[in-house]
């Protein structure tokens, strides 16, 4: 049985999630924000055995570089954003300096693609390249549990305003990739509440 946890973290309210296997006190995290405390509390005595990002931008890396060294655990990214953990300014943290330092994290020790399968805590994650979002968006299916970043969000969409966004192209990831999923599958996004494929496949007003 896999836990799934999530955590607000950070002046944007970005949600990270611990997905755990208490049986083996193995567990990953996708998207450790910025001031992730209460996320590094939970995990004090837990094996992280990688770090998950399905995107690059500040408010959802900040936490990255504390976990990796604390845990000793890869990171794995979309190759298309694998300089932004190194460059403030394409990940977003040069533009808003009120909201905190420029990120720089090491670069991820694992590149993610369209299709890919990943193995930790005994289950499988399938990986999709959904860009729109940003260039190099993935998001994560487990079972009926789809990580997706901030590309589709309960009554919303991502925003495309930023460096390599693009509005048609998000629609198409999720009209193309996303809303070919299951009803049933709960979507966790980047920010605000869960969701799934059948509400936001009939409400919601973006797509």
């Amino acid at each position: 049985m896999i836990n799934i946890q999530s955590f607000v973290l950070g002046p944007v309210q970005t949600n990270a999630y611990l997905l755990s296997n208490p049986e083996t006190n193995q567990g990953i995290i996708i998207d450790p924000g910025m001031n992730p405390k209460s996320l590094i509390k939970k995990i004090a005595d837990m094996d992280i055995v990688a770090i998950l990002l399905t995107h690059a931008h500040f408010d959802h890396i900040g936490g990255v570089d504390e976990i990796r060294k604390l845990k000793g655990c890869p990171v794995y990214i979309h190759d298309l954003e694998a300089d932004w953990l190194t460059n403030p300014k394409k990940n977003g943290s040069a533009r808003w300096p009120d909201l905190g330092a420029p990120i720089v994290t090491d670069p991820a020790e694992f590149a993610l693609d369209e299709g890919q399968t990943l193995e930790f805590l005994g289950i499988q994650l399938k990986v999709f390249h959904t860009p729109g979002h940003s260039p190099g968006s993935v998001s994560f299916l487990y079972d009926n549990h789809l990580f997706g970043g901030d590309v589709l969000f309960k009554l919303s969409v991502g925003r495309t305003d930023l460096l390599g966004g693009d509005h048609n192209t998000l629609l198409d990831s999720i009209q193309d990739k996303l809303f070919l999923l299951d009803d049933e599958v709960i979507v966790y996004p980047g920010h605000g509440a869960k969701t799934t494929i059948g509400f936001e496949r009939e409400n919601n007003p973006y797509v």
